[in-house]
């Protein structure tokens, strides 16, 4: 069995964190607190447009930092090049058309353009502008110019912009913006557009199955892996479908189209009728394996006595259905949240599944204790159809879901379309 790869411990990061002169530049504030609460050491390099819609002061409070955005300010430190030499990571959001064309040009004509030039880690520019703006041919070239260099230039959210306006370009929530930039803090080279052409679905959440109006069966998955997944996908190019079970508190991935789901029924309608032209399915949803046969039509009352027996019905096993119905080209990944027993360990379940299902990948993952659902982290095992195994290490989701990718990615045969 191989390693994965390391995982960088959670220690605190050198981040230089530029701001671009656009609305959006208020939500940063929320990207920065959580990068400090996090124990970063985070700089903020403002542009000079930006400082007309967020103030020194207010970054200067959440940083506990100076704030400066002249190459003329601490000429004696060199700022204009220290600032790029000695970060982790540099994040720029938002990155408005100005931005990225000054950035895509190389100019060095402010502090923030400076500090580009001279960065040799990480670079994440988060775009947020007018769609028109972000489908203009120029900025499209400087787009793909600054992603040929090596910097990840993330994909915009879809929504409402200023005024009336709605459509790409809106700056992605700041949870997704602080996940992207973690998941290059431990591990830079996560983000290839290595989809580009690719259509994937993906399942996600954990689905309900009505026992009456009120109550339902269910369980404790949170959704946050698949949207970790569909995240990274989207990121990487892919145009993604992610299929939602009951995940109202998360946030939608900057780039995907998002299907709402309750039951394993609806989540089997919605996966199957997607699947034909992917080039890949993801099903980490947490699926029923079974349902109320009889839902009541009304709330079931308590009395004195103890309850009448509930009869269960199997649900579609969606990820065997999946397999039997697959184009050729398409790679079929599964999930197995697993717990030892008597008839054997974690990973001999896992293996079981594998073999039983068919797909081409498990993602295998011990539960309990708090591990796997309902928390910011994941690790486990991501075992191949064709015998190869490896050790998926603990760290946030978005880590372990490019590493699912990369195992999808070479085992891709139909060319990007």
């Amino acid at each position: 069995m191989t390693q994965a790869g390391p995982c960088a411990p959670e220690q605190p990061r050198r981040i230089v964190l530029g701001i671009g002169g656009g609305i959006a530049a208020y939500k940063v504030c929320e990207v920065l607190r959580r990068l400090t609460e996090a124990g970063h050491q985070v700089k903020v390099v403002p542009t000079e447009s930006a400082l007309r819609f967020v103030g020194a002061a207010t970054w200067e409070a959440l940083s506990g930092a100076p704030v400066r955005h002249s190459v003329f300010a601490d000429v004696p430190d060199v700022a204009h090049v220290r600032l790029g030499q000695n970060a982790d990571l540099v994040l720029v959001a938002p990155a408005t058309a100005d931005l990225l064309a000054r950035a895509a040009q190389g100019r060095a004509d402010d502090l923030l353009t400076a500090t580009l030039l001279t960065a040799r880690c990480p670079v994440l520019l988060v775009p947020a502008m007018h769609t028109e703006m972000w489908e203009h041919p120029a900025t499209v070239a400087n787009v793909a110019l600054l992603r040929s260099r090596g910097n990840v230039v993330a994909e915009p959210a879809r929504g409402r912009l200023t005024g009336a306006d709605s459509g790409p370009g809106r700056l992605p929530e700041p949870v997704e913006i602080v996940d992207l930039a973690t998941l290059l803090l431990h591990r830079p080279h996560a983000l290839p557009r290595d989809l580009v052409g690719r259509c994937v679905v993906i399942s996600a959440g954990g689905t309900r199955e009505p026992l009456d109006p009120v109550r339902y069966l269910g369980n404790r998955s949170s959704g946050r892996q698949g949207y970790a997944l569909a995240r990274v996908a989207a990121q990487r190019g892919a145009r993604v479908t992610l299929v939602a079970a009951h995940t109202a508190d998360l946030a939608d991935p900057a780039g995907a189209e998002v299907l709402r789901v309750s039951t394993a029924r609806e989540l089997q309608e919605a996966v199957l009728k997607t699947a034909p032209d992917a080039d890949a399915v993801v099903m980490a949803a947490a699926v029923a394996d079974f349902r109320p046969a009889n839902p009541r039509p009304s709330k079931i009352k308590k009395s004195g006595s103890d309850p009448p027996p509930i009869p269960l019905a199997l649900n579609p096993d969606i990820l065997a259905e999946l397999v039997l119905r697959r184009p050729q080209h398409q790679v079929i990944v599964g999930f197995a949240a697993e717990t030892g027993d008597s008839e054997g360990g974690v990973l001999a379940h896992g293996r079981a599944k594998l073999a039983r299902k068919g797909a081409d990948l498990m993602v295998v993952n011990a539960v309990g204790d708090g591990a796997a659902f309902d928390v910011e982290h994941n690790s486990g095992w991501l075992l191949g159809a064709d015998g190869v195994e490896s050790v998926l290490p603990e760290g946030p989701k978005a880590l372990l879901a490019s590493y699912v990718w990369d195992a999808v990615t070479t085992r891709m045969q139909r060319p990007a379309r």
